[in-house]
């Protein structure tokens, strides 16, 4: 089977049957179409390139040819590919390599295929501190105060992923029982929960809106939002052009971390960290704090246990003098 129509399958493959979401399949496009500029490189067009062809010696080409790989343009100029970044590529290749060998084409086997050791991933989070001051920063005066500080508030009470955030509508929000429903990675349900006081703020932003909008945060950068629903329900099927975008966020997260006079910059991401941190810094089990974060891996989880190891720090108080 020739490299292009493979990549055609295996994209087409993570789309249907594993339902992998659109930035995935992606970033699996860009790293694999990264090969095939490395295949350029060695005078091998990769329009004829078949994938029985695929020796360990090419992969090993490959691997100094990421390492040694410079951004050519845009603001990254010059830059090298992290060891985490060629990992992806490597991840990528091998993840085809794996596809392919279950369709029984012939190739080579993809746990030949080693991938580069990389340090320990680090947490940036904020303490309970930098979060109020982070809260306090918000003008509630102000047109959009309400809707801002309820949105920060949701990100650190509920820990949701951003894609999470901009995709709720109001009917989703059960504010009586402080709880809704989201659809995370690999579209997987979980229940997410508010904190009392999340629920309040959420609430009291609400009762600001003077239109029936569906969507949960709306921009206000074309002014007040007008009601268009005579009936007074809320009509999800309105507004989706006034959504709050994933971008508008971020940046709503680093103007008010800016404003707080927070020397770490504040991402939605960032607040995520917190929101794990804190639970655990309080005891919570580490499965729990796995099912909240709608990690499918708890290996994914473990990487806050390093920031928040309770029981170590109880060892050195006692044992250290």
């Amino acid at each position: 089977m020739k490299l292009l129509e493979a990549i055609d399958k295996f994209l087409r493959h993570c789309e249907v049957a594993k339902n992998q979401s659109a930035k995935t399949i992606e970033n699996y496009a860009h790293y694999l179409h990264r090969f095939m500029d490395f295949l350029d490189t060695k005078e091998i067009v990769p329009e004829r390139f078949r994938m029985e062809e695929l020796t360990l010696d090419l992969v090993e080409d490959y691997r100094l040819y990421l390492n040694r790989y410079s951004v050519e343009e845009g603001a990254k100029k010059g830059k090298k590919l992290s060891k985490k970044t060629q990992s992806y590529h490597l991840i990528a290749l091998r993840a085809l390599l794996k596809y392919l060998t279950k369709i029984d084409i012939e190739t080579l086997a993809p746990e030949k295929i080693e991938l580069p050791k990389i340090g320990q991933r680090s947490v940036e989070y904020l303490t309970r501190e930098e979060v109020e001051l982070l809260f306090q920063a918000v003008d509630e005066a102000s047109h959009s105060g309400p809707r801002d500080r309820a949105m920060l508030e949701m990100l650190y009470s509920t820990g949701l992923r951003v894609s999470e955030l901009v995709n709720l509508n109001r009917n989703d929000i059960n504010l009586e029982r402080r709880e809704f429903m989201v659809r995370g990675k690999g579209d997987k349900p979980r229940l997410v929960f508010l904190s009392e006081r999340a629920a309040g703020i959420l609430k009291k932003y609400l009762s600001t809106r003077e239109d029936h909008f569906g969507p949960l945060f709306i921009s206000y950068s074309r002014g007040k939002s007008e009601d268009t629903m005579a009936s007074g329900k809320i009509d999800i099927t309105k507004g989706e052009e006034k959504r709050l975008s994933t971008v508008s966020v971020q940046e709503i997260a680093r103007r008010h971390g800016r404003l707080a006079g927070l020397v770490k910059p504040v991402t939605p991401h960032k607040l995520r960290h917190s929101f794990a941190t804190e639970l655990l810094h309080n005891g919570a089990d580490i499965r729990a704090v796995q099912e909240l974060l709608g990690h499918a891996s708890i290996t994914t989880t473990q990487v806050y246990t390093h920031v928040t190891n309770r029981h170590l720090k109880e060892v050195h108080e006692k044992f250290h003098r």
